[in-house]
């Protein structure tokens, strides 16, 4: 069974693995049949290939992740957070609320990133 404690710890470890860009260990987080909907209203991705290429996308380098807020209850959390990338050598900084549901195994069974274009800023 999950818990509130072991679910922010995911969050948390979610958040170091996407700053690195560690597309492999972000996907052994995630339930068979996960979901990831990022941005809400764009495309949903089921299961465990889906999820490992959407997150193939992140680039890697001096990337950064920082943890504003986070509230765990239940089998479920939701956090403010910002994510800090290198695109094309530009540093852009993207300020996300997102949420996760956790399976009784403690892993992602859902994840929804709320976000858009006007979250988007030079860092």
């Amino acid at each position: 069974m999950s818990t509130p404690e072991g679910n922010a710890k995911t969050v948390k470890r979610y958040l170091e693995l996407a700053a690195e860009g560690r597309t492999d260990d972000i996907v052994d987080l995630y339930a068979g049949d996960g979901t990831v909907e990022d941005p809400v209203g764009g495309e949903v991705h089921i299961g465990r290939e889906a999820i490992r290429g959407f997150y193939s996308a992140i680039p890697t380098g001096d990337n950064a992740a920082e943890l504003y807020t986070l509230r765990s209850l239940g089998q479920e959390a939701a956090f403010y957070w910002a994510l800090t990338l290198e695109l094309g050598g530009n540093r852009m900084q993207i300020e996300i609320i997102s949420t996760m549901t956790f399976n009784d195994d403690g892993k992602i069974a859902s994840m929804k990133a709320y976000w858009g274009p006007e979250n988007l800023k030079p860092a």
